[in-house]
């Protein structure tokens, strides 16, 4: 991360900077991997790998089983995070970084559903730590791509063009069939490869004006630095209210994401369709949102550039909590089928609105000498609410499924009204954030 010594703690980067050149197939190669990463995320994490648990473990326990393994990953990745961020602040670049974790995650991704069921959880748990890390070093790249008077657009470009991921994640698995999930995790882990490519050849980082070598020793004092930070909440206003307030909208935001498609399939099911059409039924749903989150994507960029990512992700939070409502009737009323169409519609827009507001919010907040530092606390809340929030589903649907015998979709129903009001209580937390503006990013220049 980067100060790590109390020496170090008192070097700032260089006065004298050349001016930063961004070429356009560097945005193209950053706006891919946010493509790329995608592909992983839907064909993965939301869709694929969650209804191999549930075909493995029957429906009765594969929120539960899919919760616990999913948040088993996360866990791991919430505690590497600091350390994550500490190391790629005192190399010269991040590049090696990101390159590093894609290649374990693609292929740890390829081995899914090719051994038992055990190694093949530990399998997906190592390729979720990779993906979340590279995440991380991804969203640190934002500020090489951009400056501060376009870093809501390339950042919602980066949004809308990745969930076109989405669709390319659902169309390996209607070629495939979903009965052949081997090939499906393989042919997903080699298409998410094939689209980071550009980014690793085409983004040229400034580099660190000051690499310093990475120990050990170096990743601790770092991590106790950011501790002090985080604690005194002085030197940095608003940081650690924005922390905490993320850690309850991405609670809720990425446990959506993670059980969409077991709770897609349950309302189908509800409505009398067999396994197979539902799971079919499951991918139109899925497809729609995505649809709608590319369209998103453009306009909250706009939007971030307009108002400012603080007002934008207000708006963002509304919008979930009338969606989350809107979601659990779904469930506990048995609205069917129609009514889910229209809850992903708003969802996928206002998940685009997340990813496009929060990125160049934290960006604003955060000094430029201490982006990967700053990002590895970024990341690790995210992270965290990734632990809590599929262990608060795992929980309120097994109360509700074997505890008081209610249906597994009125279960699902339940947890989603815990959901909203964590997005509630988030948007209470950020109202006193302020996003400052910086001026120094205006320097950059774009060529071809």
């Amino acid at each position: 991360m980067s100060q790590l010594t109390p020496h170090a703690a008192t070097l700032e980067p260089s006065a004298v900077q050349t001016p930063h050149v961004i070429t356009r197939r560097a945005v193209v190669g950053w706006v891919l991997y946010d493509l790329a990463n995608t592909i992983f995320s839907l064909g993965i994490v939301s869709l694929y790998f969650s209804l191999y648990v549930r075909n493995a473990t029957g429906a009765e326990s594969a929120d539960r089983v899919y919760g616990i393994i999913t948040a088993i990953s996360m866990g791991i990745i919430f505690v590497v995070s600091p350390a994550l961020g500490a190391m790629t602040d005192r190399a010269r670049r991040r590049m090696p970084f990101l390159v590093c974790s894609t290649l374990i995650c693609v292929g740890f991704t390829c081995l899914l559903a090719r051994v038992g069921f055990y190694a093949t959880a530990v399998c997906f748990i190592i390729a979720n730590i990779a993906y979340q890390a590279g995440l991380q070093f991804y969203d640190a790249m934002l500020p090489e791509v951009s400056t501060e008077a376009n870093r809501g657009r390339i950042g919602g470009i980066g949004v809308a063009i990745g969930y076109i991921g989405s669709f390319v994640g659902l169309a390996i698995g209607y070629v495939v069939g979903n009965e052949n999930k081997s090939l499906l995790f393989t042919l997903i882990a080699i298409a998410f490869l094939l689209f980071a490519l550009p980014c690793f050849l085409f983004v040229r980082e400034r580099g660190n004006l000051n690499p310093r070598p990475i120990t050990w020793r170096s990743v601790i004092d770092s991590t106790r630095e950011t501790i002090r930070t985080l604690r005194s909440g002085k030197e940095y206003p608003g940081l650690l209210r924005f922390l905490v307030g993320r850690v309850f909208y991405t609670d809720a935001v990425n446990t959506l994401i993670t059980v969409m498609a077991l709770y897609t399939v349950n309302v189908a099911l509800a409505t009398g369709l067999s396994e197979v059409a539902s799971e079919a039924e499951t991918t139109k749903v899925l497809g729609l949102a995505i649809s709608f989150a590319v369209a998103g994507g453009f306009f909250w960029g706009w939007m971030v550039d307009r108002i400012g990512a603080k007002r934008a992700l207000d708006w963002v939070l509304k919008s979930w909590m009338v969606i989350f409502t809107f979601a659990a009737c779904v469930g506990i009323f048995k609205l069917g089928l129609i009514a889910l169409y229209v809850v992903a519609s708003l969802a996928g827009i206002a998940l685009a609105g997340v990813w496009s507001a929060d990125r160049p919010l934290m960006l604003s907040l955060t000094p430029p000498h201490r982006v990967g530092e700053f990002y590895g606390l970024y990341g690790m809340v995210g992270r965290f609410s990734a632990i809590t929030g599929p262990i608060i589903w795992a929980g309120i649907t097994s109360l509700a499924v074997q505890g008081f015998g209610l249906e597994p979709l009125t279960g699902q129903g339940l947890s989603i009204v815990v959901l909203s009001v964590l997005v509630v209580i988030s948007y209470v937390i950020l109202r006193p954030v302020e996003a400052k503006v910086k001026v120094e990013g205006r320097r950059a220049k774009v060529k071809d």
